[in-house]
C-alpha cells in the first residue's frame, strides 16, 4: 500500500535526511486524497511558491564578488540555469553568513561568562540554566558541601569545563565555515570575468569547485567529530555526522554539460546547502547560549508570581467581589491628575501668558502704592522740621535733609532719656518716640514697596518654576520616545550608541585586515584563509547596519563601493587601511557625533 513510506529507499543516516523523506511522503498522501488533482501541476505551483517566498524573505547580504551587476548575461541561451546558479550562490553566502552570526553571538556569550569571576560562574550554573539545572546543581552543591569542603570550587571547575567545551566546538565550527566562505569568495573573484563572458563553459567548473568545497567542509566536520566525540560534555553532540552528496565523477571535469546534468548539479548544490543548514542548526543549537527565557527564568518566575498575587489582590478589591475600592482609587487618581495638571500646567501657562501680554496697568492692585509711601515721607519731613524749629532758636533751612533733622531729634531724645519719667510728662520724650515710630512706618512701607516690585518683576519666573515638574516629566517622556524611534541601542539606529557600534565594526575590520596580512607574511595560509572569511563576515555585518543611515545621508553608493573594495582578495593592504580610515573620517553615517565637527 502507498500508505507506508517506500521500502526500497535507503534508511536515512541522520535527522536531516528524515525531513525531506517524510515531507515527500506527506505530500504524496495529501495529493492522493484530492480526486481531481494533478500532482505535477501542484508540485510546480508549490515549487514556484517556495522560490518566490524565499526570494522575498531573503536577507540583505554582502554582494557577490562579480564584475558586473548584470550577471548573468541575458543574451546567452543558458540564462535560466545561470540565474539559478546566481540564486544558489546568494543563498550559500547568506546562509553561511547567518550561521556565522549565530555562532559568533553564542561564542561572545560564552567568552564573557568564562571571563567572569568564580561567583559569577557559580551563579550561572545554578540560576541561569533553567529550573531543572537549578534543582540538580542545588542538590549536588548541598550534597558536596556535607561530604567535602571544596563544593564551590568543584562547581566553578564544572562551570569552566561547561563553557570551554562549548567555546571549542563553536570556534571550530566558525573556523570551518570561515574557511569555506573565504574559499568560495576567492573562487568567485577569480572566475567572475569568465562567468560573465562565457557562462556555458564556466558554470560546470564552478559547480565542480563548489562540490569540492562542500567535501572539504565535510572533512572539517568529520575531524571535529573524531576529536571531540570522546571528551564532550554535551550529550549526543557528535552522534550525527554530516555527509554531503557529490557530483558524479564523469561530470566533474566535463566542459560541455547537458541541460539535465546542469540542473541536477544545481539541485545537488542546493540539497547540500539544506543539509549544511540542518546540521548547523542541530550543532549550534546544542552549544549555543541559553535562550533569554532560560537565562532570566528566576526573574520571570518572580514576575509571574508577583503578577498572580497582584491579580488576586486586584480581584478582591474589584466590583466583581462587591468592593468599590478600585472605583474610588480611579476617582482619586483622576482628581489628583486634574489637580496636578491645573497647578503645574494650566495655571503656570496662563500666568506666563498674562505676564507676557498684559501691561502693568491691567494687573491687580498691589499691597501698597507709591502715593502712600510719599504721604508718609512728607508727614515725617514736617514732623522733623517742626521739632527742630521748636528745639533750636534759629530757623531750619528749607533744603535741610531728613537725615540732618533726624540727628537733631536723636540728640534731644538722648538728653530726654536722662530723666525719662519727668520728660515723658513735661518734656519732648513722647514726641521723639512718635517721630521714630513714623520713621519706622516709612521704612516698612518702603521695604514693602520694593518687595512688591520684586514680586511683580519675577511673576513669570514663579510661573515657570511651578511648571517645572510637568516640564521635566514631558522631557523624560520625549527622551524615551526619541530613544525608541532612533533605536539608539542597536547598530542600525541613528543615535550616538548606534554610531559607536558601527565605528567598532570598522575597527574590527581593520584588525582583521592587519591580521590577514600578518598570516600571509608568516606563511600561515590556513589561518589567513580563516581570518579572510571572518573579514567577509564583518564586512557583511557593517554592510547591513550602515545601509539605512547611509541612504538617509545620501552616501550609500560610496560606502557600498568602499566596503566591496575591502572585500577584494587581491587588493593591497595599505589601500584597504586607507579605505577604513576614510570610512570613519569622511562619511557622516560613521562619524562619532550627530553633527560633523
Amino acid at each position: 500500500m502507498d500508505s507506508q513510506p517506500p521500502a526500497n529507499e535507503s534508511s536515512p543516516s541522520n535527522v536531516g535526511d528524515l525531513v525531506p523523506l517524510y515531507s515527500n511522503y506527506l505530500w504524496n498522501r495529501v495529493t492522493s486524497l484530492l480526486p481531481t488533482s494533478n500532482s505535477i501541476l501542484l508540485r510546480k505551483f508549490s515549487n514556484l511558491y517556495r522560490q518566490t517566498f524565499a526570494t522575498k524573505t531573503r536577507r540583505i547580504s554582502f554582494p557577490l564578488p562579480l564584475p558586473s551587476s548584470e550577471f548573468p548575461c541575458p543574451s546567452t541561451n543558458v540564462t535560466a540555469d545561470a540565474s539559478r546558479i546566481y540564486v544558489v550562490l546568494e543563498e550559500i553566502m547568506a546562509d553561511v553568513l547567518s550561521n556565522l552570526h549565530d555562532i559568533q553571538k553564542s561564542l561572545d556569550f560564552w567568552q564573557s561568562r568564562a571571563e567572569g569571576s568564580n561567583a559569577r560562574k557559580a551563579y550561572f550554573m545554578i540560576f541561569e540554566r533553567g529550573p531543572g539545572a537549578f534543582v540538580n546543581e542545588s542538590t549536588n552543591l548541598v550534597r558536596r558541601s556535607l561530604s567535602e569542603d571544596s563544593a564551590i570550587q568543584h562547581l566553578c571547575q564544572s562551570s569552566s569545563s561547561h563553557m570551554s567545551d562549548r567555546m571549542r566546538v563553536l570556534m571550530e565550527l566558525r573556523s570551518a565555515l570561515a574557511s569555506f566562505l573565504a574559499q568560495l569568495y576567492v573562487e568567485l573573484d577569480k572566475r567572475g570575468e569568465d562567468l560573465l563572458k562565457n557562462p556555458e563553459k564556466s558554470m560546470p567548473s564552478l559547480l565542480a569547485v563548489i562540490n569540492g568545497l562542500f567535501s572539504n567542509l565535510e572533512g572539517s566536520f568529520s575531524h571535529l567529530h573524531a576529536v571531540r566525540e570522546s571528551d564532550s560534555s554535551v550529550d549526543e553532540s557528535y552522534s550525527m555526522p554530516l555527509v554531503f552528496d557529490r557530483l558524479p565523477e564523469i561530470n566533474e571535469d566535463g566542459s560541455q554539460w547537458t541541460d539535465c546534468e546542469l540542473t541536477d548539479a544545481i539541485n545537488l548544490v542546493h540539497k547540500n546547502l539544506e543539509k549544511l543548514n540542518s546540521y548547523l542548526s542541530v550543532m549550534v543549537g546544542k552549544h549555543r547560549k541559553p535562550r533569554r527565557m532560560t537565562l532570566y527564568w528566576v526573574r520571570y518566575t518572580c514576575g509571574a508570581v508577583g503578577l498572580s498575587v497582584f491579580s488576586v489582590w486586584l480581584l478582591r478589591h474589584s466590583s466583581l467581589m462587591g468592593s468599590s475600592d478600585i472605583d474610588n482609587w480611579i476617582h482619586d487618581a483622576k482628581e489628583a491628575t486634574m489637580s496636578f495638571f491645573s497647578d503645574h500646567v494650566e495655571q503656570p501657562l496662563l500666568a506666563i501668558r498674562d505676564e507676557l501680554f498684559d501691561t502693568f496697568r491691567k494687573r491687580h492692585k498691589s499691597v501698597i502704592d507709591t502715593e502712600e509711601v510719599l504721604l508718609t515721607q512728607d508727614s515725617l519731613h514736617r514732623m522733623l522740621k517742626n521739632f527742630c524749629e521748636q528745639a533750636k532758636p534759629e530757623k531750619v533751612p528749607d533744603n535741610a535733609s531728613d537725615q540732618e533733622m533726624l540727628e537733631v531729634v536723636m540728640n534731644r531724645y538722648e538728653k530726654e532719656l536722662v530723666h525719662p519719667i519727668h520728660n515723658l510728662l513735661n518734656g519732648e520724650l513722647a514726641r521723639g518716640l512718635l517721630i521714630q515710630v513714623q520713621k519706622l512706618k516709612l521704612d516698612i512701607e518702603t521695604a514693602m514697596l520694593e518687595l512688591d516690585q520684586i514680586l511683580r518683576a519675577n511673576e513669570i519666573n514663579f510661573a515657570i518654576l511651578a511648571a517645572l515638574p510637568a516640564f521635566f516629566l514631558s522631557l523624560g517622556m520625549l527622551t524615551l520616545l526619541r530613544t525608541w524611534l532612533k533605536q539608539d541601542s542597536r547598530a542600525q539606529g541613528r543615535g550616538r550608541i548606534a554610531r559607536i557600534h558601527r565605528r567598532l565594526l570598522v575597527v574590527e575590520i581593520e584588525k582583521r585586515i592587519m591580521q590577514y596580512q600578518s598570516y600571509i607574511e608568516q606563511g600561515r595560509d590556513k589561518d589567513a584563509e580563516n581570518v579572510f572569511g571572518l573579514l567577509i563576515y564583518s564586512l557583511e555585518r557593517l554592510y547591513r547596519v550602515v545601509e539605512k543611515p547611509a541612504r538617509t545621508s545620501g552616501e550609500w553608493d560610496f560606502v557600498k563601493q568602499d566596503l566591496i573594495e575591502l572585500g577584494k582578495p587581491q587588493q593591497q593592504t595599505s589601500y584597504k587601511l586607507t579605505v577604513t580610515q576614510r570610512l570613519v573620517k569622511v562619511y557622516d553615517c560613521l562619524l562619532p557625533t550627530l553633527k560633523r565637527q
